[in-house]
């Protein structure tokens, strides 16, 4: 069988797919309404302000979704890996896009259609309970985040950062490198600090034994001091 298909067949077999929900008829109906889309490294899904073309979800790679603010400074606001959706709330919402989604690295994504979705997926209960469920806990995480990249101090907000990398992507084979290679901006950009302060708090983690860097490789070397710097704040 073509790697395609092993990954068709876990989009919509695996019980975190939104996907799952569908009978077995909508799930072969839908791949033939399913359309896919490879974008290379850096390259943009979608910018702020543009209006949704399709229901999206990362089928493979890693995407980070960001929002500019004042002078520019971007803000990293969710980070997506593959069986995630992207951008689908602007869509339900029938507005433009908030932010722009960009690729990590070498992604595809699948494309549905925003008439196939009213007209097929949605008048399935189960799958759009499952669609509630999801924007409804990622509501609860974007209110976390306000609190905590407003209220804590740098070390707990790049703590906290290093723990959310960990838990979206995980880890290398090694079971302590994070899976995940951001520049020194991007995790300014995720933290809410300039990128000065990023470059500053990683290296005093790393002279404190937290951490170790190789480049933009980030090893974790003890994640229960880590854990209680991100809950000291």
């Amino acid at each position: 069988m073509p790697s395609h298909e092993m990954g068709m067949k876990e989009v919509f077999e695996n019980p975190k797919s939104i996907f799952s929900a569908l009978t077995s008829e909508e799930k072969e109906d839908l791949q033939n309404h399913l359309n896919l889309a490879y974008y290379k490294k850096n390259e943009f899904i979608f910018k702020e302000g543009e209006k949704p073309t399709g229901f999206l979800f990362l089928f493979d790679g890693k995407v980070i979704i960001y929002k500019e603010g004042v002078g520019g400074r971007e803000q990293i606001i969710r980070m997506t890996k593959p069986l995630g959706l992207i951008g689908y709330r602007a869509l339900l919402a029938e507005e433009l896009h908030i932010g722009s989604a960009i690729a990590l690295e070498d992604s595809t994504v699948g494309v549905i259609s925003p008439e196939y979705l009213h007209n097929k997926l949605l008048k399935n209960p189960s799958f759009s309970f499952r669609l509630i469920q999801k924007l409804a806990r990622e509501l609860g995480f974007s209110n976390m985040r306000t609190v905590t990249l407003t209220q804590k101090h740098i070390r707990g907000r790049l703590a906290e950062s290093l723990l959310l990398l960990k838990e979206k992507y995980g880890w290398e084979n090694d079971g302590a490198t994070l899976k995940v290679y951001l520049s020194r901006e991007d995790i300014a950009n995720l933290s809410n600090m300039t990128t000065s302060n990023a470059i500053r708090t990683l290296s005093t983690f790393a002279g404190e034994k937290v951490i170790a860097i190789d480049g933009r490789k980030i090893r974790i070397l003890d994640i229960h001091r880590l854990e209680k710097i991100s809950k000291l704040g």
